[in-house]
C-alpha cells in the first residue's frame, strides 16, 4: 500500500480497556495534527470495547479479531495502516499535548532520523502497582522500552519487521532489539512523548519471570548477532543510554552491560 505523504497512522490496541479507551482516543486528537487516521485493534475484548470503539468520534477504522496478543493485534494495525508515520498508543495511557508536533518537526529536520523516543511519565491511579525504579525526575520520568512513546516512520518496519506474535509479553523489547541490531538511526528526547498509567488491570501485573520472555528475546538476539559475528563472537550493541540526547538515563535494556534493570 503507497501511504500517505505527512499522515501519522495511530494504531491502538484494545483489549477489555473500556474504561480507559475514551480518554486514550481524546489524548490522540488533542494534538490537533493533521493529516491523522486512528484504528483502533480490538484483540477480543468482551467488556463492552466494542460498543465504546464504534461510537468514539475520530475514529478512522476499527476492527475486531478474535484474541491473539498485542503483536497481532498491533500488526493488524500496521496492516491498515495508510500513513508515512506510525504512532502506538495502547488504550490504557495517555499521550500529553503537543507530542506529535515536536517528534514530527524533529523527523522532519533530521531524514536520517527512523524513530525519535521521548520520555514516559508514570501515573499512578487508585489500585495500580508502583514500580520499582529509580526515576530521573520527582515528576517519575524516565526513559523506557515503550512504543507508545515514539513516533516511526513506516519504512523502519520494512527493514526491523514487524512484532513477534509468538511473544504476549516483552514483544516490545523484541522489537526495539532487532531496530538496535540493524543499526536504526533512533533518538530519545528530553521531552515526555507518553503517559504510562498504572493500574489494577495492566497486562504486566500478571507477567511473572517466567512469562516475561525476556531471557527468550536475549536468546533470540543473541543468536541473530553471533551469526552476523566473525568466528562465533557476537556483535555487541549500542547501549540505550547512546540514543539519549540529553545522557541521563537511567533504565538499562537487559543487554547491556554491566547489567541493569530490565527495561520492560
Amino acid at each position: 500500500m503507497k501511504s500517505v505523504p505527512n499522515m501519522v497512522s495511530v494504531i491502538t490496541p484494545v483489549y477489555n480497556a473500556a474504561s480507559f479507551l475514551p480518554r486514550a482516543i481524546a489524548s490522540i486528537r488533542k494534538q490537533s495534527y493533521d493529516p491523522l487516521e486512528i484504528i483502533v485493534v480490538d484483540d477480543g475484548s468482551t467488556d463492552g470495547s466494542s460498543e465504546i470503539a464504534r461510537n468514539l468520534p475520530g475514529i478512522s477504522q476499527y476492527v475486531y479479531q478474535k484474541n491473539a496478543g498485542p503483536s497481532a493485534a498491533r500488526n493488524r494495525g500496521l496492516e491498515l495502516a495508510r500513513g508515512e508515520f506510525i504512532a502506538f498508543l495502547d488504550a490504557d495511557d495517555e499521550w500529553p499535548l503537543g507530542k506529535l508536533d515536536l517528534q514530527l518537526g524533529r523527523l522532519g529536520a533530521e531524514p536520517q532520523l527512523e524513530v525519535v523516543l521521548g520520555r514516559i511519565q508514570y501515573i499512578s491511579l487508585p489500585g495500580g502497582e508502583e514500580v520499582d525504579i529509580a526515576f530521573e525526575t520527582e515528576d517519575r520520568t524516565l526513559t523506557h522500552v515503550h512504543l507508545g512513546s515514539g513516533v516511526y516512520r513506516r519504512s523502519v518496519f520494512d527493514r526491523v519487521g514487524r512484532f513477534d506474535e509468538s511473544l504476549r509479553y516483552s514483544e516490545d523489547v523484541d522489537w526495539f532489539m532487532r531496530a538496535r541490531e540493524e543499526d536504526i538511526s533512533m533518538v530519545i528526547l528530553e521531552n515526555v512523548t507518553l503517559l504510562y498509567q498504572l493500574h489494577a488491570g495492566n497486562m504486566t501485573r500478571q507477567m511473572t519471570s517466567d512469562r516475561s520472555n525476556l531471557a527468550t528475546v536475549m536468546r533470540l538476539s543473541l543468536e541473530r548477532r553471533r551469526r552476523r559475528g566473525l568466528s562465533g563472537q557476537s556483535i555487541h550493541l549500542k547501549p540505550w543510554s547512546h540514543y539519549d540526547e540529553t545522557g541521563r538515563t537511567r533504565v538499562r535494556t537487559p543487554d547491556d552491560s554491566p547489567p541493569g534493570k530490565s527495561a520492560a
